[in-house]
């Protein structure tokens, strides 16, 4: 399936969503559950799920597709209850593509039901897996939120609580992770000590309890932002209240991936107090000002790539014009890679508009360059539509390192940034610039102050 992975975007693995209400009946929770899937679509468009609690037994339906494929018909209306969890996912490079590696994970154990969604990886997920196995666990999936659903369940069996067994499995889970848990009974939020992955939540006049891995999804079903989740911290919801572990808070810096603001996060979310358009306009223009050029119009890759060309165009004083018209069905169509190349691919979903093209000096903005070999051909197709220059600026500085929490950049060997010709000579441009790694705790103010996770672009891990 063509989706911005094959389209040479990285991807994050999934989005999160969780809502209770005490007194809720039919299915209404699923029915907001829908909703917030839809609006977090965009981090992950793989597989989908739903799990609902109602009188203490958990339903769900889950697949491989879009939310809106997997839940036809008369699927919402079947899962009623109080509260409800649900996942989109990518798969990440260690994890299969298969109906059993779908979201949310439920299972049976000694003390009841869970229905666990992750976002995120364990650098530790080998070796848990390898010391469960040799204690006689029988594995159903490749996926992380098995190991952690194990962990859960091992130590529930000394632990008083369900929040009190992921309290206590947080001293054992290594990485990154962003947990949506539900019992029977309760609904249980939990980020890592690092808080790599944003998760916020929410509550409605009504008494709902909305938490979201973004702000926008809030939104979609009208709730309103209270906080974000901490790092280290465990949030229980039961009887409509709410109750607070926060004894792994503070343990460790909080370092949260900076790439939720310049690709991941929709341009409408709040992280940390920080607009993510904001943050992305805010990038374009420290590039704009660190590298400036002589050009006739500033064109934005769409769509991760507009907000930051607006702000290289607002801070250049040249102008932003609209460059290429978009295809925005040509990402779910079923045509495997193998039978259509990479450039027939980005054909289909860019088509320059020349009239505004030829003969002009074009500033072509993007949020990231990872293989360069789509972005190769985009420029490409700005020479094709009579360019006479293209100087390329990046608004994230260029990927050094591979990444192991959850985002899918990839080995040294594969990225431009190590190639022998050089990246600007690989992608066909006059001119390649980024932005540079000491302006990049400049485009999240708050995030600045709180810590972050850059490793992907210096090799700093924060956890190995």
């Amino acid at each position: 399936m063509f989706n911005e992975d094959t389209m040479g975007k990285l991807h994050e693995e999934c989005g999160l969503f969780g809502i209770y209400k005490h007194e809720a009946e039919g299915s209404q929770m699923a029915a907001q559950t829908y909703m917030g899937l839809m609006a977090l679509q965009h981090r992950g468009q793989e597989a989908c799920g739903i799990a609902v609690g109602r009188r203490r037994e958990i339903f769900y339906h889950r697949d491989i597709g879009l939310v809106e494929e997997v839940f036809r018909d008369g699927v919402i209306a079947s899962l009623e209850g109080n509260m409800a969890v649900g996942h989109v996912r990518y798969s990440t490079s260690s994890s299969k593509k298969t109906k059993e590696n779908v979201q949310p994970l439920v299972l049976n154990y000694a003390k009841g039901q869970l229905a666990i969604c992750h976002n995120g990886s364990l650098v530790n997920a080998a070796a848990l897996r390898k010391e469960y196995e040799q204690g006689g666990a029988i594995y159903q999936t490749t996926t992380d939120a098995e190991i952690i659903a194990y962990t859960i369940a091992r130590q529930r069996l000394a632990a008083g609580s369900v929040e009190m067994a992921v309290y206590r499995a947080m001293e054992i889970l290594k990485g990154a992770y962003s947990l949506v848990i539900m019992s029977p009974n309760k609904l249980i939020v939990a980020r890592d000590p690092n808080g790599f992955r944003p998760l916020c939540f929410g509550t409605k006049a009504d008494g709902t309890f909305v938490f979201a891995s973004e702000s926008c999804a809030l939104d979609a079903v009208d709730a309103e932002f209270v906080r974000e989740v901490r790092p280290g911290e465990v949030i229980m919801i039961e009887n409509g209240m709410m109750h607070e572990i926060t004894g792994h808070c503070d343990e460790v810096p909080a370092k949260l991936c900076l790439f939720e603001y310049i690709y991941f996060a929709r341009p409408d979310s709040t992280i940390h107090g920080q607009l993510v358009n904001e943050s992305r306009r805010l990038a374009g223009k420290l590039v704009a000002q660190k590298h400036p050029v002589d050009a006739d119009i500033v064109i934005g890759v769409p769509d991760s790539g507009t907000p930051s060309a607006l702000g290289y165009a607002q801070e250049s004083r040249i102008p932003y014009v609209e460059g290429f018209g978009k295809n925005r069905y040509a990402g779910r169509t079923f045509i495997r890679p193998d039978q259509l190349s990479r450039e027939q691919a980005v054909r289909l979903k860019l088509n320059p508009l020349k009239k505004y093209i030829e003969g002009k000096r074009v500033v072509m903005v993007d949020d990231s360059i990872v293989r360069g070999t789509t972005t190769g051909i985009v420029v490409n197709l700005l020479r094709e539509a009579g360019a006479a220059e293209v100087h390329v600026r990046i608004s994230s500085p260029p990927f050094l390192y591979p990444c192991y929490y959850g985002t899918d950049v990839p080995d040294h060997d594969q990225l431009i940034s190590h190639s022998a010709q050089g990246p600007c000579k690989v992608i066909g441009a006059d001119t390649l610039a980024y932005l540079d790694l000491e302006d990049l705790p400049k485009i999240a103010p708050d995030v600045r102050d709180t810590g972050f996770c850059n490793a992907c672009f210096t090799g700093n891990y924060p956890v190995l």
